[in-house]
């Protein structure tokens, strides 16, 4: 039996807050609170909820950015919070994560391709020709030329790039892409455009995507399952279609709602 890409077995999070007063202990603020799903190969699951759902938390969570205070996260099988360093940083090139900000994940000093090199670099590839080979086909499955490497990142488009991010993240031929707010920063045209090469990667090279948005009608186009968040908690999960057609939550149809103004 082939085990699940990832599943994520009700993991929590808290986090203690500044002391209020001498002699009481710190609050704690819950961000995610029993949360359990499960991820396939080839499919992409979509995380949303307003600002403060604990969307971003659980996104680190599955990266090992932070573990969970309780429950399991599984990635092929394997507990990653349970790796040793050595073990984690071999299996980080198995899953990638594009963030929010194009340009602010890569680094203004350095040419792009230093940087879409950089994944390779920490889990000890080979060095030279191999990783400037894997760099230029990188770059060719976004859509943009090997030589574009030499480039520095304010050369670019925000929607260039967004796809050198996604360079950078499909570099070491990942199969979990978690894509936290990965279009939310680009207008609606380039938008569509991030989307497209999602999928097209997703079928090429057989991704999971964990797509992470508060934009139900991005959504709504890209995802097969959805789950809905408030306040650390799933509040209803299923098809995309299905939830979104059909909503069982009073809290999903007011973000349906808020979509369609």
């Amino acid at each position: 039996m082939i085990a699940q890409l990832l599943t994520v077995q009700d993991v929590s999070r808290h986090y203690r807050l500044p002391r209020r007063a001498l002699f009481t202990p710190p609050p704690v603020q819950t961000a995610v609170q029993g949360v359990g799903f499960h991820l396939d190969r080839g499919e992409t699951l979509g995380v949303v909820g307003e600002s403060g759902s604990g969307k971003s938390t659980l996104a680190r969570m599955v990266m090992a950015f932070e573990p969970p205070d309780s429950g399991r996260i599984l990635f092929e099988g394997q507990d990653i919070n349970t790796l040793p360093a050595a073990a984690l940083r071999l299996a980080r090139q198995r899953f990638q994560m594009v963030f929010q900000d194009p340009f602010g994940s890569l680094d203004p000093r350095r040419r792009v391709g230093w940087s879409i090199a950089e994944p390779l670099r920490a889990i000890g590839a080979d060095s030279g020709a191999r990783i400037a080979r894997r760099v230029d086909e990188a770059l060719e499955h976004v859509g943009l030329r090997g030589a574009d490497g030499a480039r520095y990142p304010h050369e670019f488009s925000g929607g260039q790039r967004q796809r050198i991010a996604i360079a950078r993240a499909i570099v070491t031929r990942p199969a979990l892409l978690v894509a936290d707010e990965a279009v939310s920063a680009l207008d609606v045209s380039v938008q569509a455009q991030i989307l497209n090469l999602l999928m097209d990667l997703q079928d090429e090279l057989d991704l999971g995507i964990l797509f992470i948005s508060h934009d139900l009608a991005v959504v709504a186009s890209v995802c097969d399952r959805i789950l809905v968040m408030q306040n650390g908690r799933i509040l209803e999960t299923g098809a995309t279609a299905e939830v979104l057609g059909n909503p069982a939550h009073d809290y999903t149809r007011t973000l349906l709602a808020a979509a369609r103004m």
